[in-house]
């Protein structure tokens, strides 16, 4: 199997003081593989109130194949891969945001609440190179 034009792909996500825990971490779960650790880190909002950091990095070919069969889930990815050239960075960094809440209903959508971003490995290191590379990436030609 050809390996993933990706050195890692990261998950991100708050849980508010408001929120249940479990809920948000099985939220972000469902673009991991299954059983994988969660990183989690407490800090503190404006007014005193509590967050928790949710995050995750998916570093091996199999991981990521796994977050990247969720994201071609998406119901209009067409659209994402109309927009490559504002979601790719110079730095060969491909960013997206998902929807916290059909997340916690096990579904793929975009939205607001969880953030994905992939370094892209482009060779050299262009974002031209770079947007070919996630077009690839979310066509399953890698």
């Amino acid at each position: 199997m050809a390996s993933v034009p990706l050195h890692y792909v990261d998950l991100r996500t708050f849980c508010y003081a408001t929120e249940d825990d479990k809920r948000v971490e099985d939220a972000l779960g469902t673009y991991l593989p299954d059983g994988f650790p969660i990183e989690r880190a407490e800090t503190e909002g404006f007014h005193g109130d509590r967050i928790l950091v949710l995050s995750a990095r998916v570093e091996t070919a199999d991981d990521v194949r796994v977050v990247l069969d969720r994201l071609r889930e998406l119901p209009d990815l067409g659209t994402v891969d109309g927009e490559l050239d504002d979601r790719v960075t110079e730095n060969c960094e491909f960013y997206i945001t998902l929807d916290k809440q059909a997340a916690s209903r096990g579904e793929v959508a975009r939205g607001d609440g969880l953030t994905l971003r992939a370094k892209v490995e482009a060779y050299p290191a262009k974002k031209e190179a770079a947007v070919e590379n996630v077009r690839a990436v979310l066509a399953g030609e890698y």
